[in-house]
């Protein structure tokens, strides 16, 4: 003999009734200030444009690395924005760099390097968007390869070099060239790396 055990008709009501609840507390339509400042905004992390890092920036709003703040030269996003890198390693394309009350400033966009099929060496992918602002620790380390360094093993320069040698070449030489970075805990440049690209 086969026992069937069945639950309670109110087990199931109430389970039905708890569930229902659950589903409707998600779709309020209360429009007060919480549910504004809700209403523009994305809690999931989304992958970077270059893949290394997760950004929660709202949805609708400028890029990882982009908020304003502080003032920049036109072009460019606003000087201190690199502390949503910090402590991190990003790889990016700069297209310019200055100095200024002795310290080195690089706007930055996020890329993506790709081994050459037929070299030892790598094809750099244009990030789209924005370029940012981020300054370098005095003691930043700068490593150029050619094209921007005399040879094709990475090889150490002072900062001073590398603005002059970065800004002597055409903006459009300046697109086919990639740079590993690295950040601090405050989102300076300590260590920048050209890309052997022949």
């Amino acid at each position: 003999m086969r026992v069937v055990h069945r639950r309670p008709a109110t087990v199931r009501c109430l389970t039905a009734l708890t569930l229902g609840m659950l589903a409707l507390t998600g779709c309020s339509t209360d429009d007060g200030p919480a549910a504004a400042t809700a209403s523009g905004t994305s809690a999931a992390p989304a992958p970077s444009p270059d893949g290394t890092a997760p950004s929660t920036a709202p949805t609708g709003t400028a890029p990882t690395g982009t908020a304003p703040t502080g003032t920049a030269p036109s072009g460019t996003k606003p000087i201190g924005t690199g502390a949503r890198w910090a402590g991190t390693k990003q790889f990016v394309q700069i297209d310019d760099a200055r100095t200024a009350d002795g310290r080195t400033y690089l706007s930055v966009r996020p890329a993506q390097k790709k081994p050459h099929p037929q070299f030892e060496a790598w094809v750099i992918v244009p990030g789209e968007g924005p370029y940012t602002e981020v300054s370098m620790t005095e003691d930043a380390q700068v490593l150029l390869s050619v094209p921007l360094g005399d040879a094709k093993h990475p090889a150490s320069y002072a900062q001073a070099d590398f603005v002059g040698r970065l800004t002597a070449r055409p903006s459009s030489d300046r697109a086919l060239l990639g740079y590993d970075l690295s950040f601090d805990g405050e989102g300076r440049v300590t260590r920048v790396q050209s890309l052997y690209t022949p």
